[in-house]
């Protein structure tokens, strides 16, 4: 039997309703809230003061005196002075092992030039073999304030870099993951040379010679093959992912796109309790997930879900892999492509409907939004008793009008990571034009308007994966200096209830678990988020200011900001 519910079916029984304990006297709680601002996302009670917790699930919401009766010897009460709690946030898209990989690597986010990318670089030399590869992840050229180098479509070339490192090759991968950067050295090994076709779904970036620049986009990355990471830096990378998860809010996270191996990794932790926060994982590819067979749902005690598909359709606007109706603005001769068929779309889609698997395809550029919304419309058409498959459109950053509500009509969840329309802010309109941006560019009040579902997420670690701050970026459209939306219309802002149920309900409606987590309801999961602030009523300016105090999974504190606990359970 799972654990907690044994104590579910009692408290079943004697909760009458939301919030109204009836408990006898041999009833208690494990754990109690109490003497906070709760935000539960049940429109029947959406505020109260106290929490208690039976086992691994919510025993009662209400104020303070209604969850006194559940206080016993052994209860751990947790006097909140005023602090928020909400469900606990669910990343709807994220890498969980990029996560942790960034950090094993030479992290090159924040940087803001070439130079200080050559720096970094540089300086992890040291200790290395000659020869031994360099890898790294995070520059972003659109965010450098240093734009001198950016001398070949936007991009610089690898001649500075392979001038400071001609012992060791070197590749480094942008921020969005959607295109490297190599020297020299790498691309003699890899065989790269002014005569390399880029292949179909990616670009091979040359200058005016034809010579390679090093920038590879897209399926021109496969040209560089840098060695796996071993399975002992997957596991570290894996531990230091959760733990970053656990510290910033996150109690589960949709992991969009994972081999096998990966896959293996996670039963493994799952089976050991280790697998904490929750993950629902998506598998990479038609023939990956034909090898895996089917679904498997709440593996490990409730802790991993292996019934999604994911797919890529295009590449990324900033590295303009994103397939557009039109050329960018700032590369005319540039639409983006698709990094998979619409065919084998097509083909995935009926696969996953007779299958019972759900299907969620990275989608960025209109024309690829519009190509897979075709491929999902004709895949339900043709196997219409299937129900209710709830499919995701990743990403859906760049709409044409007319498709904004295909979505709602679909029944296809937009899952969209709020923070991306700051992140991009300061550069999508030149790769757009202001009449593209402001027709479709990261639309949330249109699709919400339409009756459209939208998860939100940060795909990171292309950003921080702190709830807070896409919270943030959601109701305000600014980004953490507090600039305006720059183009960008700030009447497509969320409000804040719809950025919190984004990160909540809904997000647990888009992989099918809205009936266990998402809101604060007696018999749900005890998955928790404690903030130091009230991010649904402080100024704007102060919700970047809330930090975790707790993170709660399954009835027991993973994290406490004075303690520290670490993941487990």
């Amino acid at each position: 039997m799972r654990r907690g519910h044994a104590a579910l079916l009692l408290l079943a029984l004697a909760i009458p309703s939301a919030g109204r304990p009836a408990l006898g006297q041999a009833s208690r709680a494990d754990l109690v809230l109490r003497n906070g601002v709760v935000h539960t996302m049940d429109s029947r009670r959406p505020g109260a003061a106290a929490v208690a917790v039976a086992g691994n699930t919510i025993a009662a919401v209400g104020t303070d005196a209604e969850v006194a009766s559940l206080v016993g010897p052994a209860t751990r009460v947790i006097d909140l002075g005023g602090a928020t709690v909400v469900p606990g946030f669910k990343e709807s898209h994220g890498h969980l092992l990029g996560i942790g990989h960034a950090r094993l690597t030479v992290d090159l986010v924040g940087t803001r030039s070439y130079q200080e990318v050559i720096d970094r670089v540089a300086a992890a030399r040291e200790g290395r073999r000659l020869g031994e590869w360099i890898v790294g992840r995070g520059w972003h050229e659109g965010k450098w304030t240093d734009t001198s180098s950016l001398t070949v479509r936007g991009f610089p070339t690898h001649h500075a870099l392979s001038a400071a490192t001609p012992d060791h090759p070197v590749y480094l991968t942008r921020a969005d993951g959607h295109a490297g950067f190599a020297n020299a050295r790498a691309m003699a090994l890899m065989g790269i040379t002014a005569a390399t076709v880029s292949p179909e779904g990616g670009d091979v970036i040359k200058d005016r010679d034809g010579a390679p620049t090093g920038v590879l986009v897209d399926r021109a990355r496969d040209l560089v093959k840098a060695p796996d990471p071993t399975p002992e830096e997957d596991r570290k990378a894996l531990e230091l992912a959760l733990e970053e998860c656990l510290r910033k809010g996150v109690t589960s996270f949709d992991d969009a796109g994972v081999d096998l191996e990966t896959i293996a990794l996670y039963k493994e932790y799952a089976a050991e309790g280790r697998l904490v926060p929750r993950v629902y994982a998506m598998i990479r590819g038609l023939d990956a997930v034909r090898r895996y067979g089917r679904p498997e749902v709440a593996l490990g005690d409730g802790f991993l879900t292996v019934r999604a598909v994911k797919l890529s359709a295009d590449g990324a606007l900033g590295s303009r892999g994103a397939a557009l109706l039109e050329p960018y603005s700032d590369d005319p001769g540039n639409s983006g492509f698709f990094t998979t068929p619409p065919d084998t779309v097509l083909e995935t889609a009926r696969f996953c409907l007779r299958n019972g698997f759900q299907l969620c395809v990275h989608a960025i550029g209109d024309r690829a939004n519009r190509m897979v919304l075709d491929a999902f419309e004709r895949a339900f058409r043709e196997l219409p008793a299937v129900k209710d498959p709830r499919f995701r459109d990743e990403h859906t950053q760049i709409l044409d009008e007319a498709d904004i509500p295909r979505l709602a009509r679909m029944g296809v969840i937009a899952s969209m990571q709020g923070i991306h329309a700051t992140s991009d802010r300061p550069w999508a309109i030149d790769r757009l034009g202001p009449q593209r941006v402001a027709e479709g560019a990261y639309v949330w009040r249109k699709l919400l308007q339409s009756g459209a579902v939208i998860a939100n997420g940060t795909d990171a670690p292309v950003e921080d994966v702190d709830p807070v701050k896409s919270f943030y970026a959601s109701v305000t459209r600014q980004d953490e200096s507090g600039r305006p939306p720059g183009g960008f219309d700030p009447g497509q802002r969320m409000t804040r209830e719809q950025a919190l149920r984004s990160y909540t309900l809904d997000g647990a409606y888009a992989s099918f678990e809205e009936d266990q987590k998402g809101s604060l309801v007696p018999g749900k999961l005890a998955d928790m988020t404690v903030l130091s602030r009230d991010i649904m009523s402080v100024p704007d300016h102060e919700i970047l200011q809330a930090e975790v105090l707790y993170t709660i999974v399954d009835g027991k504190v993973r994290y406490d900001k004075a303690a520290v606990t670490p993941p487990g359970h």
